[in-house]
């Protein structure tokens, strides 16, 4: 059976801080970020990569293309996460 993915933070407190950890990395890599709405990163991401994203629902986006613009994100996170964590290591 699948396992349902849990879509909240271990640490709840925690959730602002991601937010603006996700927006501050994005904005590094170019993308025009609105400090204040750091969830909208993900329409400027889809747009970049030709992706039809809209607020609400998007039925007809196929999982691939939702996968694209998460993956992006998370793996810029994950990639300056590891350089901190190797930089603090030295």
């Amino acid at each position: 059976m699948a396992r349902r993915r849990s879509r909240s933070y271990v640490v709840p407190e925690a959730r602002l801080s991601m937010q603006y950890f996700k927006a501050e990395i994005m904005h590094k890599e170019g993308f025009n970020v609105n400090m204040n709405e750091p969830d909208l990163v993900k329409y400027e991401v889809a747009r970049s990569m030709g992706i039809p994203l809209k607020p609400g629902y998007n039925g007809e986006l196929q999982a691939v293309s939702a996968g694209k613009i998460g993956g992006r994100i998370g793996g810029m996170m994950v990639k300056e996460m590891v350089r901190m964590a190797k930089e603090s290591l030295v």
